[in-house]
């Protein structure tokens, strides 16, 4: 009982956090928004399906970071065939994670939390486990255990590990243990890939018909 209290707690939370900081950050989110038009005049917005709790679908927001069509530069197996698909600004935001700050508005919706696992494309659903399946128990985060021990460098089986601990033993006062240290992770830039790395630490099964993306982080 104290466990769920706890987590309704953290969602309501969740949503007035995000909306004070999307209203405290509008500037900043003008600043981003008006750098991206103008470095290339592209869309200002990435958008992508994502698996949510209990494997509901939601279309995610980022700060784009690619060129336009970046995918059309990726092989049959998702590698990178073009080496510069990060544009000037996307450098910049990644190195920061300022890309991810649209997500707020995911958060908002009721579709995200702000610390929880990392929401994945819904192609990985197959490919689970029926233990790996657990890390969909909770609402996905911008942030979480996995994001503040190796983020984007670890294999997927052991991010997983660290999504299933941190649902089983969650509880407000480790949520706040990875707030802090995500501070610190994002202003030491530990664990950033600049571009997409899924053929150095994917080692989930593999399903017939893998979709390839140009974004899965």
């Amino acid at each position: 009982m104290q466990h769920r209290n706890q987590i309704a707690v953290k969602y309501i939370l969740d949503r007035v956090f995000a909306l004070f900081l999307i209203l405290i950050l509008s500037p900043l989110w003008l600043a981003i928004m008006l750098a991206i038009k103008l470095d290339d005049g592209g869309p200002v917005f990435f958008t992508q399906y994502r698996l949510g709790q209990d494997g509901s679908i939601f279309k995610i927001y980022k700060f784009r970071t690619m060129i336009v069509n970046a995918d059309q530069f990726l092989d049959e197996q998702g590698r990178v065939t073009k080496k510069n698909r990060i544009t000037r600004v996307g450098k910049f935001l990644r190195a920061f994670s300022l890309d991810e700050l649209p997500q707020l508005i995911n958060i908002f919706k009721g579709e995200m939390s702000v610390i929880g696992p990392r929401p994945v494309l819904p192609t990985h659903y197959l490919r689970y486990t029926d233990y790996q399946k657990q890390r969909l128990l909770m609402k996905p985060g911008v942030t979480g255990l996995a994001q503040v021990n190796g983020r984007n460098t670890l294999k997927w089986s052991q991010r997983i590990e660290y999504d299933v601990w941190y649902i089983k033993h969650y509880s407000l006062w480790l949520d706040m243990k990875i707030l802090l240290k995500t501070i610190k992770v994002v202003l030491l830039r530990e664990g950033i890939v600049m571009d997409r790395n899924p053929h150095e630490v994917d080692d989930l099964a593999q399903p017939s018909n893998d979709a390839s993306t140009n974004n899965d982080s």
